[in-house]
């Protein structure tokens, strides 16, 4: 049976190095061991840094400065690793190993545990996760909700006291969202672990969890207390400052569709694939047109990302056809696939799912200046078109931050300034609202709608069903992922 562990943080704080405003500051919490805490706030609060820091992998002096007290069971975080686990919103990023059972034990290998006593532990929290599967089954072979609850029973054979989950399901599909919420849920009823989960969408944890803090973008907390008597008794009031709250859902923009939709990109019989040979999705037949939306949307590993790189320019189709018309392509050829990187940047512009794998200079300002410096815009252009996205997206203040040290959420709202600052006719947007609170979704929302009524194609891969109902003209549902398909030559 493992014992919770207890959290205390006395007028903590955390700065970015390089940044003048602290990420979280003033903060008074005191977490009683087996507490299950939902941890809410609005985009750019510090909820992340918060559990990162718990975790003990937010970095030492050189990567910031701290001030005040952070203890996990009264002792610094760092010299607490081996009683705190931690579940990031990536279900990629944290599969180490090609088989299940090594990777689970992977954790409890690094804490130096006997061999026996692993494989005992492996065994068990494949078990408390719901994983029935073979110890050698490859991970490669998981879906996105299976390899989080694979993520899961890593931390769990530690035996942590502690179980931070930070967005464990921004990224999955309705089913893996149930998978993730039912493991932990099971997790729960075997051990006596404290538990704190970052989620913005609260319905996932709210009967899950007995105790709600909202955290202040200003320093400290704006409520603490049960999760009925904050989300009843304070709802409208946090949802005003940008919480996802039950019930008080965020307005959608209105719509004029008044542009003629005009053909822009056409798929006929289009198959995608990202390795060579092997086809995730395949008799794609699609249109993106001037002025419209279509919603990408389906399982996780049904392909949906693989095909946004195809109508993106960035992946070469496996098979079937893919063609830009007259009024997309302008002269540059019908294939995406052959245009030069500034030919797309008027014509095509990408979010992709992980907003860091487009990030490429050390300032926020930098980063949108960069499209329009390669297109030899005017510096008064440029400086017009930054600063007025800065405005809309909330990201002022941020400025001079690198793109690194930002909040997920910030993170996503720069990666999707970076596809809007050079002003392409078709945006290609893969999971554009994930990490968004209700308030910064619903100004990128209205700010997407402003850009389809101007005329702008959009192509959206989402799981967020009121993005959808908000902004789809169309929907393109891909099916559950299929046997692996080789490509005939």
């Amino acid at each position: 049976m493992l014992r919770g562990s207890r959290v205390t943080a006395h007028g903590w704080g955390w700065r970015h190095a390089g940044r003048r405003a602290w990420a979280v500051h003033d903060l008074e919490l005191d977490i009683e061991p087996g507490e299950k805490l939902l941890l809410l706030g609005p985009s750019g609060a510090g909820k992340s840094t918060l559990v990162h820091a718990l975790a003990g992998v937010l970095g030492d002096s050189d990567d910031g400065d701290d001030t005040g007290q952070l203890r996990v069971d009264g002792l610094a975080p760092a010299a607490a690793r081996g009683r705190v686990g931690l579940l990031l919103q990536d279900p990629d990023s944290q599969v180490t190993l090609a088989r299940v059972g090594d990777d689970v034990a992977f954790g409890c290998e690094n804490l130096g545990v006997e061999r026996d006593e692993i494989w005992r532990r492996v065994r068990e929290a494949l078990d408390a996760v719901g994983l029935d599967l073979p110890l050698d089954h490859p991970t490669s072979r998981l879906s996105g909700g299976q390899k989080q609850r694979l993520a899961l029973a890593g931390i769990l054979a530690m035996r942590p006291g502690l179980v931070l989950l930070d967005e464990p399901t921004a990224n999955l599909d309705p089913g893996g969202v149930a998978e993730v919420r039912d493991a932990v849920a099971r997790m729960l009823e075997r051990t006596r672990a404290t538990l704190i989960v970052i989620e913005h969408r609260v319905g996932t944890w709210q009967d899950l969890v007995d105790r709600v803090v909202v955290l202040d973008p200003e320093g400290g907390v704006l409520a603490d207390g049960g999760t009925r008597e904050v989300l009843a008794g304070q709802g409208a009031q946090l949802a005003a400052r940008g919480v996802w709250v039950p019930g008080h859902p965020p307005a959608h923009p209105q719509r004029q569709r008044q542009v003629p939709a005009h053909q822009l990109l056409v798929a006929q019989d289009l198959s995608v694939s990202r390795i060579p040979g092997v086809v995730v999705a395949s008799d794609i037949r699609l249109t993106v047109n001037t002025g419209r939306a279509l919603a990408v949307t389906g399982p996780n590993g049904s392909g949906k990302s693989t095909l946004a790189l195809n109508l993106a320019g960035l992946l070469a189709p496996a098979a079937g056809e893919l063609r830009a018309t007259d009024r997309l392509a302008q002269g540059a050829g019908s294939e995406p696939i052959r245009w030069k990187s500034r030919e797309l940047l008027t014509r095509i512009g990408t979010v992709f799912q992980d907003p860091e794998h487009q990030f490429l200079t050390s300032t926020v300002r930098a980063e949108l200046e960069l499209g329009p410096r390669t297109l030899k815009l005017p510096e008064e252009e440029i400086r017009a078109r930054v600063d007025e996205l800065l405005q809309r997206l909330r990201m002022e203040h941020l400025a001079q931050a690198n793109p690194f040290t930002l909040s997920g959420g910030e993170k996503r709202r720069l990666s999707v300034a970076t596809a809007l600052v050079s002003k392409p006719q078709v945006l290609v947007l893969d999971e554009p609202t994930f990490g968004q609170d209700a308030q910064t979704w619903q100004e990128l929302a209205a700010l997407l709608a402003g850009l389809l009524d101007e005329g702008t194609a959009l192509v959206a891969v989402t799981h967020d069903l009121d993005f959808v109902a908000a902004l789809g003209d169309r929907t393109l549902e891909l099916p559950a992922p299929h046997p692996v398909e080789q490509v005939r030559s």
